[in-house]
């Protein structure tokens, strides 16, 4: 049975997985973590670079002795799996992202974190805050909210995935986005697809950018069926 490795999104935790985990779990070796300050796991430091979630997946895959596996990443989760094969790539079959941000800048940057002050999210949408208390206890999620911040101005700054990068990721990729995000526009995705050798572009029609509001079942079957086609050919086919 093949290994898969599900990797959560900013401000999310594995837990947010164990849906999809079951529903895969009849078909792969399925495995999770928290990528540090999320899901109760304490912050390494003060921040976190993408640098460093993508060496944290490495470590967890040395940790429970995976020689490699094919992973998914959600949003930030898809980010640090692609980052993490520009140094590693031995280590991974191939990866599935969904809704991940490609065009990183300045400016789309300050646009991101604009958003991301723990004073406004209390005031504007105090349920939101109460569930990042509750997903991310007994750490402070205040702190991670603005450890979030402070890795997207970076990533503004200098994006690790760029038309001089993505090349050279050479193993197959599926890169999924819904019609509906918000978040992530079907042309940066597009951007990305077009710029990996080995690639696979999927737009999921009526898709928005929560994980909440996903059906982990059909997002099972998506990655099943990238799966099988990796299976049984040798070099994806660009559709």
């Amino acid at each position: 049975m093949e290994n898969i490795l599900l990797l959560h999104g900013a401000l999310g935790s594995a837990a947010m997985l164990e849906q999809l985990k079951q529903a895969l779990q009849e078909s792969f070796m399925v495995y999770t973590f928290d990528f540090s300050g999320h899901g109760g796991k304490p912050l390494l430091q003060a921040h976190f670079t993408m640098e460093q979630l993508a060496q944290e997946v490495l470590v967890f895959l040395d940790e429970h002795q995976i020689r490699d596996t094919h992973i998914f990443g959600y949003s930030m989760g898809g980010y640090a799996a692609l980052s993490m094969a520009l140094q590693h790539p031995a280590r991974i079959r191939s990866i599935f992202t969904l809704a991940t941000k490609f065009a990183w800048s300045a400016e789309a940057a300050e646009k991101e974190t604009s958003l991301l002050s723990p004073d406004k999210i209390e005031e504007k949408v105090p349920q939101f805050a109460a569930t990042l208390a509750q997903r991310h206890a007994p750490q402070d999620w205040k702190q991670l909210v603005r450890a979030t911040a402070r890795l997207m101005l970076q990533l503004g700054q200098h994006p690790i995935l760029t038309a001089e990068t993505l090349p050279q990721i050479q193993l197959p990729v599926q890169v999924a986005v819904g019609d509906r995000d918000n978040m992530v526009t079907t042309e940066e995705t597009r951007w990305a697809y077009c710029l990996l050798p080995n690639a696979r572009l999927q737009v999921m029609p009526g898709t928005r950018h929560p994980f909440e509001t996903l059906s982990a079942q059909d997002i099972s079957i998506h990655i099943r069926q990238f799966i099988f086609h990796v299976a049984v050919n040798s070099t994806v086919i660009k559709e």
